[in-house]
């Protein structure tokens, strides 16, 4: 099983996880995710542009240590001569800037919720991009999964009082991501090195007009705010690659069952620990989404050779 299987989440159907290390690995990795909200906050008084730049270049920093360790710079260094992934790789740095930022700000701004639904109703925006964009055909009890899904974005879009822009902003980058990195041939690592090598620029570029305008935190809210700050590169990677671990030991409709534990964990965290709001309309919105998502695992067990489409999450 190569690097590429382990990226994108393409473990082979009729993988069996002996011993349950597959499950473990997995689990971790989406509970790691399902945690984030937790971390996000701490980094106050930085903002989330500030710690989104900063997730970048630490980021690309923790990488190059991977890389190091893992003896894959040569690997890493090839990418360089290969144009049109460059391109690809480019654009889904865009993308998965776009859901970082999206991310840490529904988080860090009292939609933790909201943010989690960008989550729950990923799968189903991945397949009507897989509709829009590669002509592919959904079978009924799929079709009929978006149709309730769409319902329940126009209830909660009702009862918010505007469109619930951070969750579609989550959900489509999310899938555009996905899209994108299907189509290179990379390992978790390098795609990771080569997105976060593209974005630092800009980040490093973002920081020290930061500094310039004296708005910038990072050195002056103590060590502790420095080091989690720091710290971003981290909670980045790791996870990243507990789903590697994950993707090589466990099929495809393992890992997207597994996949509902972050938004799932997310959810519950808007409600115990940060106290969001949900009213009646609310529920019966994300009542209609977990319906959705029912009724699509439903399909995906039904049908074991076209799982859940299943990315590890870019938050």
């Amino acid at each position: 099983m190569d690097q590429t299987t382990a990226a994108t989440g393409n473990a082979p159907e009729g993988r069996i996880d002996r011993g349950g290390g597959g499950i473990a690995f997995g689990a971790a990795a989406y509970l790691c995710w399902g945690f984030f909200p937790l971390y996000w906050p701490l980094l106050d008084p930085a903002g989330p542009l500030e710690a989104l730049a900063h997730r970048v270049v630490w980021s690309l920093v923790f990488v190059a240590l991977l890389l190091t360790v893992t003896r894959r710079w040569g690997s890493f260094l090839a990418i360089t001569r290969r144009p049109r992934v460059v391109a690809l790789l480019f654009a889904a740095s865009i993308v998965i800037a776009i859901n970082w930022g999206t991310f840490i700000y529904g988080v860090t701004n009292d939609r933790v919720i909201e943010t989690s639904l960008g989550y729950f109703i990923n799968p189903l925006v991945t397949v009507m991009l897989g509709v829009v964009v590669l002509g592919e055909r959904l079978r009924r009890l799929q079709w009929t999964a978006v149709a309730i899904g769409a319902v329940a974005v126009v209830v909660l879009t009702v009862d918010y009082g505007r469109l619930p822009i951070v969750a579609l902003s989550v959900a489509f980058s999310f899938a555009a991501y996905g899209f994108l990195k299907k189509k290179v041939d990379l390992g978790t690592i390098e795609g990771l090195g080569m997105e976060t090598l593209l974005l630092t620029p800009f980040a490093l570029a973002f920081l020290t007009w930061l500094a310039f305008n004296g708005t910038l935190v990072f050195g002056h809210a103590g060590p502790g705010n420095a080091l989690l700050l720091a710290g971003t590169g981290v909670v980045t990677a790791i996870p990243l690659l507990l789903f590697g671990a994950a993707a090589t030991r466990l099929n495809l409709t393992t890992i997207g069952l597994l996949q509902y534990l972050g938004p799932a964990l997310q959810f519950i965290f808007g409600l115990v620990v940060f106290h969001e709001t949900m009213t009646p309309a609310r529920w019966a919105g994300f009542g209609l989404v977990w319906l959705a998502l029912v009724l699509f695992t439903t399909d995906a067990l039904r049908n074991r050779k076209r799982p859940v489409p299943v990315e590890p999450l870019p938050v």
